[in-house]
């Protein structure tokens, strides 16, 4: 018989699912692309075909919720099909993409091309549309009628709204129609023509810094607008301690304020960029050692409700320019997962479960997307870890259009090894585990 489209029985692996508080050796079987049944030996048509995850964890889909994936306008440096490649070697069934493209998605029109766009691509590709027609910051764009055509969230990217009344008025659609703004926080006037952060290393180098007021200050500014008006904000890549303490204090008061942090901005300090130069150089930067401290305190004790990559592909050339000159952004998709296990799980920061939460059920939760979760009926997106896998990260090797990152040659613990979509096998670098034939 021939095999069922996007049926997969995934059997003997360790199936992690945070929020079902599931942590057992069992078998999961997704039927048409959702998940028909969990349970230890599941009995399945026989011709459906089947995974041996003996050995591995069993994730929800993981999920990136802030990428970069320049299509439309900025082919040279990523495209969808590329993006998705690395996406998908790294774990990730879905991601949402920010629209700081050539046009940016700041009509029903914008977003319906989006679609359009990705309706091939080998993850689920999900649109952040813009708060401000052109990310120009003055007028917004029809919010209510983005979200209706499947804008996911609102955002202007790396321009902040600058105007305090703009934001009252898109936090207040927000609030009406459920879906949250992820803006970028920075108060440019405070970090123009920066290119690190302002510190001990910035003043030592003779560079012009990025003090850490020129997030914060924008942050409590927009908390105090929650406050007063509602909304969902979810502030994007944060980075300092102070911002950490404004979204702490936030959440005690029980207002609609959630966050994310960057695998960079928990691991690497500003010496990096003394050693590295342009490879370290990200906006907001690396900041001091006290504020890596306060990221990974944030994920232990839930202040930080998810990670993200904020993956910015960029050509090699552009990279290798001096500091003054070169673009902010890293590539981050090929990385996360060993990342997150090497200097969060490996060192007791996260246990397993909270970990996974923070890549699967926890950005579902907050951009309200299918999947992340076992849940029957839901998604078959399944990301298949290897968390004793040891290896070196090789850019030459990316699948992503661009190579820029910081961590080549950086040694790593834990690896996705197979990617499904919807019940379809999408990547796997192990041969010996290939689809094979149920036996029952």
């Amino acid at each position: 018989m021939t095999a069922m489209i996007n049926s997969i029985v995934i059997r003997g692996g360790r199936v992690v699912d945070p929020q079902n508080n599931t942590d057992t050796r069992t078998d999961v079987w997704i039927e048409n692309g959702l998940i028909r049944a969990i349970g230890p030996k599941i009995k399945c048509p026989l011709e459906t075909p089947h995974f041996d995850a003996t050995g591995l964890i069993v994730s929800p889909g993981w999920i990136d919720s802030h990428v970069h994936f320049r299509e439309p306008g900025f082919e040279n440096k990523e495209t969808i099909a590329t993006g998705s490649a690395a996406a998908a070697s790294g774990g990730f069934t879905a991601v949402a993409t920010m629209p700081n493209t050539q046009p940016p998605p700041d009509s029903v029109e914008g977003i319906t091309n989006h679609f359009r766009r990705v309706e091939n691509a080998s993850v689920c590709i999900y649109p952040i549309a813009c708060i401000t027609a052109g990310r120009g910051g003055r007028t917004l764009a029809p919010l209510a009628k983005l979200a209706e055509a499947g804008a996911v969230a609102f955002s202007d990217d790396g321009d902040p709204v600058t105007k305090t009344q703009t934001m009252k008025n898109a936090l207040e659609i927000s609030e009406s129609c459920g879906v949250p703004l992820f803006p970028h926080e920075e108060v440019k006037s405070l970090t123009a023509g920066g290119c690190m952060h302002e510190g001990e290393v910035s003043r030592r180098l003779g560079v012009k810094g990025m003090p850490a007021a020129g997030e914060e200050e924008m942050i409590a500014r927009d908390i105090e607008l929650v406050e007063h008006c509602g909304g969902h904000l979810h502030i994007a890549h944060i980075s300092t301690r102070g911002t950490l303490e404004l979204i702490r204090a936030a959440k005690r008061r029980g207002l609609a304020v959630t966050c994310e942090v960057l695998p960079h901005h928990f691991i690497l300090t500003d010496e990096e960029v003394a050693v590295q130069g342009s490879a370290a150089k990200m906006s907001p930067p690396l900041r001091e050692a006290s504020d890596v401290a306060a990221m990974k305190e944030g994920l232990r004790d839930d202040t930080i409700d998810t990670i993200a990559t904020d993956h910015a592909p960029h050509m090699e050339g552009e990279k290798k320019l001096p500091l003054s000159e070169a673009p902010f952004g890293i590539v981050g998709l090929e990385t996360a997962v060993g990342l997150t296990f090497t200097h969060l799980v490996e060192p007791g920061i996260l246990s397993l479960s909270q970990a996974i939460a923070k890549w699967t059920s926890e950005p579902a939760r907050i951009l309200k997307l299918p999947g992340g979760n076992f849940n029957l009926g839901s998604r078959g997106d399944v990301t298949l870890l290897d968390v004793n896998k040891s290896w070196t990260v090789n850019p030459e090797i990316f699948r992503s259009k661009s190579k820029n990152t910081p961590f080549a040659g950086w040694e790593l613990t834990g690896k996705a090894v197979a990617t499904i979509v919807a019940g379809r096998l999408i990547y796997n670098e192990i041969s010996s585990r290939g689809i094979n034939r149920d036996q029952q």
